[in-house]
């Protein structure tokens, strides 16, 4: 099977277009290393691109990406793992200022959580990794009197607020927050309506961000 004609086609535009504007920013990149100050902790989702979201250049943004943007808790147990270790390379090595923990509407992930969807292998991977919101639900209790589109939303900031939480729970995090030095932020993105909200961490409530045009 060739590779796909689609990337090869994007690459070509890119070659053509971005690239030549952006080259010296590259060069320099690749003599004095990334820089980024701002990590997103995203999903998967080919629709919540954080790079296009925040129309980001190269060595902008620090990103990790997986189903559900959920951080799970510190547990240095020996055993693997990706969203720790891009935490601990963003905070500890590269010094990044803000991680930002961007959520959005119509998550896959959320919505199997909430339906109890059956498992897509013997695995069920995604169904293993999405029970780590069930804090979160148990946090916003039952869906009682809301449309189920309504619960997922709920349950889709409810786990932003989560995520925070166990950034938190790192302890190289944890310093950095206390001193000043790093500032935890969550955000949720509508699909549909390109809309961002950003979280206020005194009230729990998101508000929507001005495009200022």
């Amino acid at each position: 099977m060739s590779f796909p004609q689609r990337l090869i086609d994007g690459y070509g535009a890119f070659a053509a277009g971005r690239l030549p504007a952006e080259q010296h920013r590259y060069r320099e990149l690749a003599e004095r290393g990334q820089h980024p100050e701002i990590m997103v902790i995203g999903c998967c989702d080919s629709r919540v691109s954080p790079e296009v979201i925040f129309d980001a250049g190269p060595g902008e943004l620090l990103v990790i990406r997986n189903v559900g943007n959920l951080v799970p808790p510190h547990q240095p147990d020996g055993q693997y793992h990706g969203v720790s270790a891009a935490l601990e390379f963003g905070a500890g090595v590269l010094n990044v200022k803000h991680i930002v923990v961007l959520g959005h509407a119509q998550c896959g992930g959320v919505k199997a959580f909430a339906e109890h969807a059956d498992p897509i292998t013997p695995g069920d991977f995604i169904g293993h990794w999405m029970t780590l919101i069930a804090p979160a639900a148990a946090r916003i209790g039952p869906r009682d009197n809301i449309t189920k589109e309504e619960y997922r939303a709920r349950l889709e900031q409810a786990s932003i607020l989560f995520s925070l939480d166990n950034l938190m729970t790192f302890p190289l995090i944890r310093r950095q927050v206390e001193s000043g030095a790093l500032t935890l932020h969550g955000a949720y993105f509508g699909v549909a309506t390109g809309a961002l909200s950003v979280l206020d961490r005194a009230s729990g409530e998101f508000h929507p961000v001005g495009t200022g045009r």
